[in-house]
């Protein structure tokens, strides 16, 4: 059976003490970056490229300390396929895809802005105005996400982009970035159109990457974490494990990559503390050729993977 998590064993005080290290994260991260930003002590563009890349290596080293399941304690072979997902994500395929949603895509949502005389609500300055615009830029790009990605679990045609992430078998905070390219396409359509059609500054859009990928890189973290009241807003690690899990009904449960409210609101939320095993199909581990090909395979063998 499976190893016994950690969480489960947890007293009250040490579940609350849990609860505290992702809001600490993230709403510290967000707090840094605005701080220089707003003041300019720092750049804010370097802070920004810092905390996205720092993250990583640092919950890392927590994951060997205080996992959350022993058996999902990574190898030196699964490390290298993780870094391999990661060196793609921000070396080539982030950059690539911004700068092309940058011109038409952004543009076209502008123009919509202004023809509808709606001011630039986005562009703001000052920690608190940053922070505030921070959180409304993130509630509208989760809105078109929850629903993209709901539409993901229900049909096996848009299946093909999402499965790839879901093809892991162990938790760990590298894996929020195994994405496959087309599927970035889609994961990037709810900020391009969110942020340009409220007229967020650069500032604002610094701290929006900040909260969704240090949100999103503790999400999958092999930690012990506790969703606390942070919990009852945000996504976190325990209710996107479940997110994971080999069992569909669960796996078809909190959608928010950040946020939960709209799993909340639309009825799929499921407050379960921990899961049994990760993965799809028949939860197997794939070779990265074969999470690549995914989107191209037969539907028969999409549904035997």
């Amino acid at each position: 059976g499976p190893t016994v998590s950690v969480a489960e064993t947890q007293t009250p005080l040490e579940a609350f003490l849990w609860s505290l290290p992702q809001p600490v994260a993230v709403l510290g991260s967000l707090l840094l970056v605005a701080s220089a930003a707003a003041t300019g002590w720092a750049s804010h563009e370097l802070l920004t490229g810092i905390v996205l890349l720092g993250t990583i290596p640092v919950i890392m080293i927590f994951e060997r300390i205080v996992p959350r399941r022993a058996d999902w304690t990574l190898g030196g072979r699964e490390y290298g396929e993780d870094a391999f997902w990661v060196g793609t994500i921000f070396l080539l395929w982030a950059p690539l895809f911004s700068e092309f949603y940058d011109t038409p895509i952004s543009d076209a949502f502008v123009w919509l802005r202004e023809a509808s005389a709606l001011p630039p609500v986005l562009d703001v300055e000052g920690i608190p105005a940053l922070m505030l615009a921070t959180l409304v830029a993130a509630l509208a790009s989760e809105f078109v996400y929850y629903w993209l990605h709901r539409i993901q679990h229900r049909s096996l045609f848009f299946w093909r982009i999402h499965a790839t992430h879901h093809h892991i078998t162990k938790m760990g905070v590298a894996r929020a970035d195994r994405t496959h390219p087309l599927e970035l396409l889609a994961l990037d359509l709810g900020p391009a159109m969110t942020l340009a059609f409220l007229g967020a500054n650069e500032q604002v859009v610094a701290l929006f990457l900040v909260f969704r990928f240090v949100s999103g890189h503790v999400n999958h973290a092999n930690l012990p974490l506790r969703s606390g009241i942070w919990g009852w807003a945000f996504t976190t690690a325990e209710w996107h494990h479940l997110h994971h899990s080999l069992v569909r009904e669960e796996s078809d449960t909190n959608f928010g990559c950040s946020i939960i409210l709209f799993d909340r609101i639309f009825g799929t939320f499921s407050g379960r503390p921990d899961v049994e095993r990760i993965g799809n199909g028949t939860g197997e581990a794939l070779s990265i050729a074969a999470q690549l090909s995914i989107p191209f395979r037969s539907n028969e063998t999409l549904r035997s993977l």
